[in-house]
């Protein structure tokens, strides 16, 4: 198949093919929105770095032992440039993949997809359940609590930060920023 520019739509439907799982889409929607907010604060291109953001988890409902290599093959099936690809696989790097990040998009992704994660747990907590009140400060000071999100590799996300060369309360806000736009299709 030849390659062509992918769509938001043509992502959205793989996303909503492959993922049956709530959870699973509204991760994908936060890191798509994420990607949009951080693109666009970067002058890049802001539909590129959402339809990556939207495909990064393509395969790990239906593939979880093959993550990452399975979204490749799907991908490269639907005739999707490298440059997608690369930076929607390249999030597996030291986990599943050997495919370090070097673009923009690819780093911003590495360091955000598990933060993403982690702020909706500190949202989910608070009386609002909500990322419109959330600030750093209060998602910082879960951080520090071991035992909350436990499941949230925070080596991953600090090693994500020092690729992009930020603080790591930055990142957060950034974070919370890109969220608070897509709050609603989060339930956020």
């Amino acid at each position: 198949m030849p390659e062509h520019t992918p769509t938001y739509e043509e992502a959205l439907s793989l996303v909503q093919e492959f993922n049956q799982s709530e959870s699973l889409r509204k991760h994908a929607y936060a890191v798509a929105g994420v990607m949009s907010y951080l693109a666009r604060n970067m002058g890049e291109d802001e539909v590129k770095w959402q339809i990556v953001g939207l495909v990064h988890d393509l395969d790990y409902e239906r593939f979880p032992e093959e993550h990452c290599h399975k979204t490749k093959e799907i991908l490269e099936e639907r005739g999707w440039p490298e440059e997608y690809i690369r930076a929607a696989i390249s999030h597996g790097w030291g986990i599943c993949t050997d495919i370090k990040p070097q673009s923009n998009p690819e780093k911003v992704l590495y360091a955000i997809d598990e933060l993403t994660g982690f702020i909706t747990a500190v949202a989910l907590v608070r009386p609002s359940r909500s990322v419109a009140d959330l600030e750093a400060k209060s998602v910082m000071k879960k951080w520090k609590d071991r035992a909350f999100a436990a499941s949230v590799d925070r080596a991953i996300i600090e090693k994500g930060a020092a690729i992009l060369g930020m603080e790591l309360p930055d990142l957060i806000t950034d974070v919370i920023l890109g969220m608070r736009e897509v709050a609603d299709q989060l339930g956020l």
